[in-house]
């Protein structure tokens, strides 16, 4: 006997059916909107959430808002079917859900600063953008030293939300106030209080995420594994980030920040070596990095190399004068290069803001810097010689715009295990190279500039980390190698993941075999699970296998 229910049973699986059939009939960007709709808990907004190229104005508009790098919003760089902004987490899960349900490439954004603009950009067509921009929540808890942060919102705002509650608690987050804490994090991002509390990753304390399934996990749900993988692992491999809970650091109510610059004809060069034997053994309270640049100086503008010495200091400038002329009197540091001031002014210090600049500027993004730029990035083990830095300089002579930084190691940077996180650069590290090169033309110039700082790279691989030479995940390279679903032993992966992570690389591909067997969340370096008959050789079960 058929029960009496089975009739309505009947016609709801057939309008499900339907429903479907329908979705797939649709245009993309029509099918996931109505997929969204079906799949929210939420009711969605979608003239303010969801943008199409039909209304190229304001799809351009959002898909420029926070993309740095130039060379990926060409006419030529491919471009998404649509971008979603959502407002609240049941609209990332309906995303989740849809994207796996119709079948198109998922990217997620929460600051765009990434360098080789994966983000916002895919070779993978077609792809949608979820741009977590709109979730950008900051919840302060001074009495547990604490603070849950969403994705979308940037390092600047943090800093500012905190010093708002407590002039003596900040961050150990990156110098750049515009980058969005979801991405930051995933990469471990350093900064100027990375000598004495670490990366900002070695000071999150839990997090929520969307899985591939579309599940809300916090730590205790996803497991000590899947936290320790989000941690540094690199963004865009294992889910979507919601918010961060992080560890605030007590911080001094006075702090002491200084630029000096000397020029080759100021003598930078044996400076610059000095600095390379003390950097990563200063006091821990002390952050020195060097900015390295071309500058045009004298009647005639002539072109010289100027290194700059911008340094933050946990303490006032008597003790500081004291440190220095200890242990590196070659500067010339006096009084008058010091400014005291509040933890909350040294960060728009270090991210070069001009003086008496309002802290209320954290709060939005005014920065007019969007340009065409390549980047890469070394580790130092040994100090680079006088005659090495010299044939540096002739390099950085033949490029207009070379901007290069040496950021200190050493501190409580040498005194975490390279397996704590995924970020594995620690102990032995004198500091790490960030190079730069930008250009203001179109695609004409590109070719030439992205050939010069590979050509700089190649000349730096003697005085660099070996085996692996190393390379930091936040300054994404592609010219490292990609994902290839030609390679089944991974041979491009291994080279860049090592390259990134050392041997924590395997670690983070079995992570990702069990929490995402099937590549959901993928770019094209993102981290990849590991095939079966990889998995078994290494004694474990594939998920689906």
């Amino acid at each position: 006997m058929i029960p009496s229910s089975s009739p309505s049973c009947f016609l709801i699986l057939v309008t499900i059916l339907l429903s479907a059939s329908r979705l797939f009939s649709l245009p993309l960007h029509d099918s996931f909107l109505q997929c969204l709709t079906l799949n929210s808990n939420i009711p969605i907004p979608f003239s303010t959430t969801f943008y199409t190229p039909n209304n190229y104005s304001s799809f351009a508009s959002v898909l420029e808002s926070s993309a740095r790098n130039l060379r990926f919003l060409l006419p030529s760089a491919p471009k998404p079917e649509a971008i979603f902004t959502p407002l609240h987490e049941s609209h990332i899960q309906a995303a989740v859900i849809c994207s796996k349900q119709l079948k198109v490439h998922l990217i997620v954004r929460s600051g765009g600063h990434d360098y080789e603009g994966l983000s916002y950009v895919s070779t993978e067509l077609p792809f949608i953008v979820l741009d977590l921009a709109k979730l950008r929540s900051i919840k302060i808890d001074i009495d547990d030293n604490s603070a849950w942060v969403q994705a979308g919102a940037t390092i600047g705002e943090l800093y500012y939300r905190i010093a708002e509650e407590s002039k003596i608690h900040g961050f150990p987050a990156g110098v750049c106030p515009s980058v969005g804490i979801g991405g930051h994090i995933t990469g471990g991002g350093y900064g100027s209080l990375m000598r004495k509390y670490g990366l900002a990753a070695d000071n999150v304390i839990d997090a929520r995420v969307i899985d591939v399934h579309g599940r809300v996990l916090d730590r205790q749900a996803m497991g000590e594994d899947y936290f320790w993988a989000i941690r540094g692992g690199g963004g865009g491999s294992f889910g979507i980030i919601i918010d961060w809970k992080v560890k605030l650091v007590p911080v001094p109510p006075k702090v002491t920040t200084f630029t000096v610059s000397r020029t080759l004809e100021q003598g930078a060069t044996k400076l610059l070596y000095k600095w390379q034997q003390v950097a990563d053994k200063l006091d821990e309270d002390l952050f020195i990095r060097v900015i390295i640049e071309n500058t045009y100086t004298g009647k005639n503008k002539a072109k010289t190399i100027t290194t700059s010495y911008n340094a933050l200091f946990l303490g006032d400038a008597n003790r500081l004068l004291q440190l220095m002329e200890y242990r590196f009197p070659e500067l010339g540091l006096t009084r008058g290069d010091c400014i005291e001031t509040s933890w909350l002014n040294s960060v728009l210090f270090i991210a070069g803001y001009p003086s008496g600049t309002p802290p209320e500027v954290l709060l939005y993004d005014p920065s007019p810097w969007k340009n065409y730029f390549k980047a890469k990035s070394d580790f130092v083990k040994e100090p680079i010689p006088e005659t090495a830095i010299e044939g540096m300089w002739d390099r950085y002579f033949e490029e207009d715009y070379p901007y290069v930084i040496w950021n200190p190691c050493g501190g409580a940077m040498s005194k975490i295990s390279e397996s704590k996180i995924p970020f594995p650069h620690r102990d032995g590290n004198l500091f790490m190279i960030e190079y730069l090169t930008n250009w203001e033309s179109t695609e004409a110039n590109t070719t030439k500039h992205i050939d010069w700082i590979r050509k700089l790279h190649d000349y730096m691989t003697p005085y660099v980390s070996k085996y692996p030479r190393a390379a930091y995940v936040n300054f994404r390279d592609l010219d490292l190698g990609t994902n290839n679903k030609d390679d089944p032993n991974f041979t491009q992966a291994r080279v860049w993941g090592t390259m990134y992570f050392k041997d924590n690389f395997n670690r983070l591909m079995q992570v990702k075999t069990r929490a995402d067997p099937e590549n959901f969340f993928r770019h094209e370096q993102s981290i990849p699970p590991l095939p079966v008959f990889m998995a078994d050789s290494l004694g474990f079960k594939h998920p689906v296998s």
